[in-house]
């Protein structure tokens, strides 16, 4: 079998005494891959509330929201509806709250699901080849 690992086994051997391994990567640990995963989608939900944060100060400050209001009264004739009531922010920073939790469940799970599809991958294909090398 020639593979990339192989070649650089075979390239860098003549020249280096440095000890290459070459490792299967065979068992993917569920509660790792959830540990990891959980993490990943706090990193994830941090940088959505925020984001959204930082979207909704620019666009208030721009006065993006009243100019959309003028704009829908002059083309109903009448001002009933404001946006503006809607978008307030403790209302869009509830909604980054409600969205960074269901994102959090979502990646967790997902991580989760991947790691059990790695695992039965495994058994057809018998895992992942990686190759090291000390320097």
């Amino acid at each position: 079998m020639s593979s990339v690992a192989d070649k650089l086994a075979k390239k860098s051997s003549s020249r280096t005494t440095a000890k290459q391994v070459r490792l299967r990567l065979v068992y993917l640990d569920f509660w790792s891959a959830v540990k990891l995963s959980f993490l990943a989608a706090v990193a994830l939900a941090i940088v959505t509330v925020v984001s959204t944060l930082l979207v909704y100060l620019v666009i208030s400050s721009t006065g993006l929201v009243g100019q959309v209001d003028a704009l829908l009264g002059a083309v109903n004739g009448e001002n009933t509806f404001t946006l503006a009531s809607i978008l307030n922010l403790p209302q869009v920073m509830a909604f980054a709250a409600v969205v960074a939790i269901l994102n959090l469940i979502v990646v967790t799970v997902l991580g989760a699901v991947l790691a059990g599809i790695y695992n039965l991958m495994v058994k057809v294909t018998g895992g992942l080849l990686v190759g090291f090398t000390s320097n």
